[in-house]
């Protein structure tokens, strides 16, 4: 059962922070940009989540993305699967991830997560001074615009979704400057983690034929999770499936308002302020309504930080008489022993016990 606690994901207004309005240092464009960095603290210590508006993305720039959604999730099976990519690029096939293994905890569910994805990140072209390496700042992989069977609405799949890249990715670097305001941090703390940030889109479809009868307990969209990185900034559409879980152990379903991006923490998040500030577990649901399977979109935006940057709490983040929770690592290393959970079918063995804890302690709806 899902408690009827006052949970809610905070809507708050970045719009003091983005464009022109940035650059306005009177003392009330100052008191507005305090006041948002007062209430993304809050949010990020009580929920892990927030929507967002006031972002600077045009609606433009959201039509072109769900068209390009739909321009190629609408094709053949085996057309898609003509993008599949041995890294963290280009298609997943339904039924081939499973998320929970990510946490370090058997899947917790009769089937994989049913779901298919397409991803693009960035490569060593987005970060031209740097010397990166081509295993983890991989080439994209792009549907061919010719063969059978191919979508001709397939031409503005690159193009839309390398607009939408290039939004989501200042937009993420400007929530990372929020981010140091509201924890009181020195101006670079935070930013030194991510000027070659290991950045991934995933465009995301969970579908299935009207007809497919699901039971909660042997199918999910996408199993229980938390995000690897720094923060995700989520576009999707107002169909029910997204749920949170709350401190109380309670699933929350989460339906963005009009016009708001979904942002939530990641783990690097998480490690750096010593867990004051949450990588809050999430799922999704079959999404059903009114007793049919609906169509779900959504693109998610994975500002991951540098993948040679070291991690771990931040001296001023942990609390006189408190011990670090989590040991040094790379954000490299720790994105790859989450893949090779949810990617692999492998249990992550350097999953985090609470995470694990709180998914087998979560009240099952």
């Amino acid at each position: 059962m899902t408690s009827e606690t006052d949970f809610k994901v905070p809507v708050i207004d970045i719009s003091s922070y983005v464009g022109a309005e940035a650059g306005d240092m009177s003392p009330g464009a100052m008191a507005a940009r305090q006041q948002v960095a007062r209430e993304v603290d809050e949010a990020c210590r009580s929920v892990g989540f927030m929507q967002i508006k006031g972002h600077g993305v045009p609606e433009r720039t959201v039509q072109a993305l769900k068209d390009a959604i739909d321009a190629f999730f609408l094709q053949d099976l085996d057309v898609k699967k003509r993008t599949m990519s041995p890294y963290n690029r280009g298609y997943t096939a339904p039924n081939s991830e499973n998320l929970s293994l990510s946490l370090g905890v058997e899947a917790t569910y009769g089937a994989n997560d049913f779901f298919e994805a397409f991803n693009i990140g960035a490569d060593q072209h987005c970060y031209p001074p740097l010397e990166l390496p081509s295993e983890v700042y991989q080439p994209n992989t792009w549907p061919s615009l010719e063969g059978d069977r191919v979508n001709p609405n397939l031409a503005v799949f690159r193009p839309n979704l390398e607009l939408w890249f290039s939004a989501i990715a200042k937009l993420a670097r400007t929530l990372t400057k929020v981010f140091e305001v509201a924890l009181k941090l020195p101006e670079g703390t935070l930013t030194k983690l991510d000027d070659h940030s290991m950045d991934v889109l995933r465009c995301i479809n969970y579908t299935l034929e009207p007809s497919t009868a699901v039971t909660f307990q042997d199918q999910m969209g996408m199993g229980e999770h938390t995000d690897y990185g720094m923060l995700t900034v989520l576009w999707a559409d107002r169909v029910a499936g997204l749920q949170v879980l709350a401190k109380d152990g309670t699933w929350h379903d989460v339906l963005p308002e009009e016009g708001a991006l979904l942002v939530n923490l990641g783990d690097v998040m998480g490690r750096l302020t010593n867990d004051h500030w949450l990588s809050t577990l999430h799922r999704v649901k079959p999404p059903i309504v009114n007793g049919k399977v609906q169509r779900r979109r959504s693109a998610a935006f994975f500002h991951d930080g540098n993948m040679d940057a070291v991690i771990k709490p931040l001296p001023s983040l942990v609390s006189e008489g408190e011990e670090p929770l989590y040991p040094p690592l790379t954000v490299w290393e720790h994105v790859t022993n989450k893949l090779s959970g949810s990617r692999r079918l492998e249990i992550n063995q350097q999953g985090s016990d609470r995470e694990a804890a709180r998914v087998r302690a979560s009240i099952r709806t």
